[in-house]
């Protein structure tokens, strides 16, 4: 009775090794494969929830853009799905921009906190030059070179919070002094700020200083510090405030409430808001159905798309709206706890406020519970430069969860 031989390996041209001779190599396409795959693995639980709920909300607003856009964009390009397309092109590369950023150490922000600082002042500085500054009658925020249109105040949020990670984290200790806390903090805010505010744009400004007060309360400074600095911006928002008869007339109307007569004028948004949720009921008119959006609510794409969801959707999907925000918010908070090291916990309770904060900031105006301050609801609006800086601040967080890297407890 014979045997049957060995069986032996056969390489990628069908050649068979000898007994007992060493394998062959693998495949170069194989090879190439596993790098990308341990570049792209999900190694925490955190690092699974922020990606899902992040993917979630981004393929959300997309669908939702295409809806509330549709109308205006037929109108005034003849294009019903240009929007939705340049933001769908803007997702495409934040999303693997947020992976890849994900994959970088933290010494690399620490390294590059204030290269990126002074890029994003130059970029902001870009709204004031003649032929590149663009605006949409009530202020200059944006910058268009070619066919390019970017808002550089949302880099600037980013580069912001990533600067003062790294002042406040070589000075961890020394917080509690009022000079080692608004040295060199304060002065570079104030010129940040007041690039913003000199293109008119109070919605962002305000986000900032939402940001920037984060980043000092999670850093560790104390309580009564930070009171006294609220009390000099809320100084500083009136007196801004009154200098522009547009923000006394939003803010007066919000004061006292809309009536009647404003119906055309200053609360003409704001009825078109609460008439498209009223609209949506509980279930919504059906997805693709608003009333609102044919050229009745301005912005319907953008700062108020929230007003769209809750007509097309209804209760239900403005709640899940909510819902996902605040499952975001829970996720950036666990690994905001977990973080062991300065730097990385004020990056990321500076991007929860941020991120969250300015979402419901966007909600409670739609809703009427805020003047209008006209900023995007994150990662759902229509807005390249938004969702492209949202998506790279999520990059960064994610890098924190990561095995070896985060330094998570």
């Amino acid at each position: 009775m014979t045997t049957a031989p060995p069986r032996t390996r056969t390489g990628q041209a069908g050649r068979r090794s000898a007994p007992g001779a060493p394998p062959e190599p693998e495949r170069r396409g194989f090879a190439a494969v596993v790098p990308i795959r341990r570049m792209f693995a999900i190694e925490h639980r955190d690092a699974l929830l922020l990606i899902g709920t992040t993917l979630f909300l981004t393929g959300f607003g997309l669908v939702m853009v295409l809806s509330a856009s549709s109308v205006s964009g037929q109108a005034a390009d003849g294009d019903p799905f240009g929007r939705a397309v340049r933001q769908a092109v803007f997702a495409a590369v934040g999303i693997p921009l947020m992976l890849v950023v994900g994959r970088l150490p933290m010494p690399f922000w620490k390294r590059w906190a204030v290269p990126a600082l002074l890029g994003a002042l130059v970029l902001q500085l870009l709204v004031f030059v003649p032929g590149l500054s663009n605006g949409n009658g009530f202020n200059t925020a944006w910058v268009t070179i070619g066919s390019f249109q970017f808002q550089p105040s949302e880099f600037l949020k980013f580069a912001l919070i990533i600067w003062m990670a790294s002042v406040f984290a070589g000075r961890a200790d020394e917080l509690g002094d009022v000079k080692r806390l608004t040295i060199p903090v304060v002065p570079v805010v104030a010129v940040a700020v007041g690039l913003v505010l000199a293109g008119k744009d109070l919605g962002t400004a305000s986000i900032i200083f939402f940001i920037v007060f984060a980043c000092a309360f999670f850093a560790g400074a104390k309580i009564w510090h930070l009171l006294l600095g609220v009390a000099g911006i809320a100084a500083l928002a009136v007196a801004v405030a009154v200098t522009s008869p547009n923000r006394v007339e939003r803010i007066t109307t919000f004061l006292n409430g809309c009536s009647d007569a404003d119906y055309s004028n200053t609360c003409w948004q704001v009825f078109q808001a609460y008439y498209g949720l009223a609209n949506g009921g509980i279930l919504g008119v059906g997805l693709g159905n608003s009333r609102a959006k044919w050229s009745w609510l301005p912005e319907a794409d953008s700062d108020y798309i929230f007003a769209i969801i809750g007509e097309e959707l209804g209760l239900i999907g403005a709640i899940v709206v909510i819902a996902l925000f605040v499952l975001l918010a829970i996720v950036l908070f666990r690994i905001m706890r977990k973080a062991s090291d300065p730097f990385a916990r004020v990056v990321v309770g500076g991007t929860l406020v941020w991120i969250v904060g300015q979402a419901f900031v966007n909600i409670a105006v739609v809703l009427g519970l805020l003047p209008v301050l006209g900023v995007p609801l994150p990662l759902i609006s229509a807005g390249g430069s938004s969702l492209l800086a949202v998506l790279l601040g999520l990059g960064v967080v994610l890098s924190f969860t990561r095995a070896g890297r985060s330094r998570l407890r």
